[in-house]
């Protein structure tokens, strides 16, 4: 059978990641390989992502030139564009199929000859951490946010399938699995309707049982919420401490109770704030990220000092800024008092200023430890010597001294010193 030419695109967040290697590994089966570099592919894949404007444009973008690159390709379209707006994705060049629903991937790799549609996934292309999809669907309804449209069927994996994916995973070498989700913290809230609490399962559940598993690897959890950081999820993370990362991002959006009601955010700043002190004190030096919309409709200058006050009080080691963008089909969208571009700049500026100095607060308090590195790179400096860069259990950048061996491995370091953006470190 010859082999055909495959090449895989994809936009937009981990659970979009994880889905194209999905596909990618039964098209595999079926007799297709990744294409080399410059080589013209049989057949296309573009996971596109709608959750801007700017996300439809680059995947308008993204098919136009693989149409141009791969004359004779078939492309094929999904994602939550796909599932938002096909018929605009349809007449673009070169364009065979949009998957409108996930669940017709099955039936579309059937067509594609995938006789064995995998259920999980043993490889993650070339990469040392590889995303696990554990639940998909939100059923809240933020009104910046298009995603409850396009994804609104809230379901999770079973338990024992996301056990054999992960096992398998880090048989083949991935030292970092990432639990993800569309709202990772409703894991197995749908499968524990009209079952006792004693049956129930969720996400700490399914984190105890993974930590529990042999191998070398080491678990993080993906954009969760405050309300779903529970004392159930804490006492997982300390009791296994050398497995579960002490790291989780927590998505704020903005630290201004007024905000986060026309944001129809489910609960208050100050609510927020102790469910990260409760973190903070639970666990030895754990690391909080988030995510931050600057300029939200009708955000005064009092809201925003709001928000930088939160950030500073719960020390972020990062903070992901993201000025307010119109999302057509949202209700934020229609709100009045839209904040010019000048002023968000400003505000996105003046946060990112606040994210430096907490970064280097925690950076600083990391000065003398032992971390664990998952080393992802390294390359030759002027003196010869190998430098490795990799990403701590605390979400740190970090450099040391090493060899081509500690790529892809998990690997011992003691923190030496603290930089701007990143720490460096000596093997120990």
């Amino acid at each position: 059978m010859t082999e055909k030419a495959l090449k895989t695109v994809t936009l937009g967040c981990k659970v979009n990641q994880y889905e194209t290697e999905l596909v990618r590994e039964g098209l595999v089966t079926a007799g297709y390989r990744d294409a080399i570099t410059e080589e013209p592919a049989d057949l296309c894949i573009v996971n596109t992502c709608t959750v801007t404007n700017e996300g439809d444009s680059k995947s308008r973008q993204v098919i136009r030139r693989l149409a141009r690159d791969n004359p004779d390709a078939r492309i094929v379209v999904m994602g939550c564009y796909a599932t938002r707006a096909p018929a605009e994705l349809a007449v673009l060049p070169n364009v065979v199929e949009v998957v409108e629903n996930k669940r017709e991937i099955p039936d579309l790799l059937g067509r594609f000859g995938v006789i064995d549609v995998p259920t999980g996934l043993s490889t993650f292309g070339d990469r040392h951490r590889a995303f696990v999809k554990v639940q998909d669907g939100c059923l809240l309804r933020c009104t910046f946010c298009i995603i409850p449209t396009v994804r609104p069927e809230m379901y999770s994996r079973s338990s024992e399938e996301i056990i054999a994916e992960v096992a398998r995973l880090a048989d083949n070498g991935f030292r970092e699995i990432v639990l993800t989700g569309i709202h990772l913290g409703h894991y197995g809230v749908d499968q524990n309707r009209g079952k006792s609490k004693a049956e129930w399962m969720r996400l700490a559940h399914l984190v105890r049982s993974l930590a529990r598993l042999d191998g070398d690897f080491r678990i993080r959890m993906s954009s969760i919420e405050a309300t779903e950081v529970t004392r159930e999820l804490i006492e997982v993370m300390g009791e296994f401490p050398d497995r579960v990362c002490p790291h989780l991002h927590i998505s704020m959006q903005s630290g201004s109770d007024s905000v986060l009601r026309r944001m129809r955010r489910r609960w208050g700043a100050q609510r927020f704030v102790d469910r990260c002190k409760l973190l903070q004190t639970s666990l030895d030096q754990p690391a909080i990220s988030t995510d931050i919309i600057v300029g939200f409709p009708g955000e005064t200058e009092a809201e925003f000092e709001e928000t930088c006050a939160v950030s500073r009080e719960v020390g972020f080691s990062k903070i992901h800024i993201f000025p307010f963008s119109p999302r057509k089909g949202t209700p934020a969208a229609e709100m009045p008092d839209h904040i010019p571009g000048d002023v968000k700049s400003d505000r996105r500026r003046r946060l990112a200023d606040v994210e430096a100095a907490s970064r280097q607060i925690y950076f600083d308090s990391l000065v003398g430890r032992q971390l664990e590195v998952l080393g992802e790179s390294s390359e030759t400096d002027e003196s010869g010597r190998a430098l490795v860069r990799g990403t701590a259990c605390r979400y740190a950048p970090v450099t040391f001294e090493g060899a081509a061996g500690d790529v892809g491995n998990l690997r011992r370091v003691l923190v030496k010193s603290a930089q701007a953006d990143h720490l460096i470190a000596t093997l120990t």
